[in-house]
């Protein structure tokens, strides 16, 4: 049986480590497409990103597709000296949105106790809050609500601690699933304009009307009439 050499990548320099837990992995932005899980700490490359989505590849010449708010960001090497500062993500944002939503929850629940605020009120003032935080020292542990994940602060910046929702494909900026054809268009039809006659118009004729001179007769038979006899022929009787 022949085992097959490692076809490793020449100037491999890998970008990212698989986090402590070991990470899953997919044949595909596709988690009907599950492949073979990456090891702890194995050193990967992010070539592509495709939302939530990140196509890595190994040192062998072996890649995947994987959950990439997941990996470990390699630090770059120290800037050359004169060189412009490099700061990763400022945690204050992040902290401050924490605070906000927790200053919310906090009057909404004190005006529940007070009686000033129904179970239901409460229910709506709360509806969509979502906060987390865990201090320890100088270690914070933060949950981005807009992301869905948890991060980690150091004080300084920011790195992604774990995620609460499987990756998707919001936002992709590199290949995806295609969209649907977009449907093809009717062809624009022009219609001919009518031939204008030759020769003058043809007169119109005003519909025929019917005008009574008088008062209109009276129907049935005609009414009796007197005739008066000559002189000459009244003297015959």
């Amino acid at each position: 049986m022949t085992v097959p050499v490692p076809q490793y990548v020449p100037d491999f320099r890998p970008t990212h480590v698989v986090p402590r837990a070991g990470l899953a992995a997919w044949e595909a932005p596709d988690p009907a497409l599950p492949t073979v899980p990456l090891d702890a700490f194995l050193p990967v490359r992010l070539e592509e990103r495709a939302g939530d989505w990140g196509r890595i590849l190994c040192s062998n010449g072996w890649g995947a597709w994987v959950d990439a708010r997941l990996l470990v960001a390699v630090p770059d090497d120290p800037p050359a000296a004169g060189g412009p500062l490099t700061r990763t993500a400022d945690p204050r944002p992040l902290i401050a949105r924490a605070e906000d939503a927790l200053g919310r929850y906090r009057r909404a629940a004190e005006e529940l106790g007070a009686g000033r605020l129904d179970g239901e009120g409460f229910r709506l003032r709360t509806r969509g809050l979502r906060v987390g935080m865990v201090v320890d020292g100088e270690s914070v542990w933060l949950y981005d609500a807009e992301h869905e994940r948890w991060v980690y602060c150091d004080g300084v910046g920011l790195s992604t601690y774990a995620a609460s929702a499987a990756p998707s494909l919001a936002g992709a900026t590199g290949p995806g699933p295609s969209p649907s054809p977009a449907p093809t268009p009717s062809p624009t039809v022009v219609a001919a304009p009518a031939e204008e006659p030759v020769g003058p118009p043809a007169p119109v004729h005003e519909p025929t009307q019917v005008v009574l001179i008088g008062d209109p007769p009276t129907p049935g038979p005609p009414p009796t009439q007197v005739v008066e006899r000559p002189p000459d022929e009244a003297g015959d009787d």
